[in-house]
């Protein structure tokens, strides 16, 4: 059961995020995910392959399933960098739903008022 939990915790982290899309409309902008998601998950990935291929880093078999992609990446690893930002676009359109229908005066504009 340990070689499940790295993919248990992507899980929750998408289960506790979910009910954000209500207000964020993240999986409607299928364009913005990609242009959020895509760029650091390939750097990220680059950086991984390059790090495990040069034996800086590993990753411990007893907390992944044991499949791999190429450059002897887990699995997870590779879903890790996609459902954490997309779990950060959540929070953050979310924030800014809920921002939007503040009340003018309440809004932070980022100046401080005198």
């Amino acid at each position: 059961m340990d070689s499940w939990h790295y993919v248990f915790v992507l899980a929750a982290c998408l289960i506790v995020t979910a009910p954000l899309e209500w207000g964020a409309r993240v999986y409607r902008q299928p364009a913005r995910v990609v242009r959020a998601v895509a760029p650091v998950a390939l750097i990220f990935l680059a950086w991984d392959v390059l790090a495990v291929t040069a034996g800086v880093w590993s990753f411990n078999p007893r907390y992944v399933t044991g499949l791999e992609l190429p450059g002897h990446l887990p699995v997870e690893e590779v879903l890790f960098f996609v459902v954490i930002p997309l779990c950060g676009l959540l929070t953050y359109g979310a924030v800014e739903f809920l921002s939007d229908r503040l009340p003018q005066g309440r809004r932070r504009t980022g100046r401080q008022r005198s």
